[in-house]
């Protein structure tokens, strides 16, 4: 330590100046690059996962409204026979069922090759609504904005 005290003790001033100089901005450059830049980086992510997570939150409370909503709810019972209340739904959806397979009274398997994927959903959202439920369902892209959907439909209780 002595060594290095002499060693600058015997520059100029103005090299003595310079090296302070230097070693000042050294120290504001390290507190930087490792303090407060990470901390600051930290900050901005938690920032990031705390409206990610608010968001998440609302989103979840909303659908706990509805589902709460839907088991208040007192669903009357299908106006007939299920594979006709499918069909008559998705002609009033304008949706064209390709396909409408019975395989029980109260269960049905249906296909519609191309159509708008919100169209579809609502349709489904709209048969949920009157006691029908989806029990599967396969959507895949049928070109352009369209898709096709395979489901398997049952009444409420099944």
């Amino acid at each position: 330590m002595n060594e290095l005290r002499r060693w600058f003790e015997a520059r100029s001033l103005r090299e003595r100046r310079l090296l302070l100089a230097m070693l000042g901005l050294a120290a504001v450059t390290l507190v930087w690059a490792g303090v407060i830049l990470p901390v600051r980086n930290g900050l901005s992510a938690s920032r990031e996962r705390y409206t990610e997570a608010v968001v998440r939150l609302g989103s979840a409370q909303a659908a706990l409204t509805q589902v709460k909503a839907i088991q208040r709810r007192q669903l009357q019972p299908l106006n007939g026979l299920l594979p006709d209340v499918v069909r008559a739904r998705a002609a009033g959806a304008s949706l064209t069922l390709a396909s409408l397979d019975v395989e029980s009274p109260d269960r049905v398997r249906a296909t519609i090759t191309s159509a708008r994927a919100g169209a579809i959903m609502g349709w489904i959202a709209g048969l949920e609504g009157e006691g029908v439920l989806v029990d599967s369902l396969t959507v895949s892209p049928a070109g352009g904005n369209l898709v096709s959907a395979q489901m398997t439909l049952t009444t409420r209780g099944n």
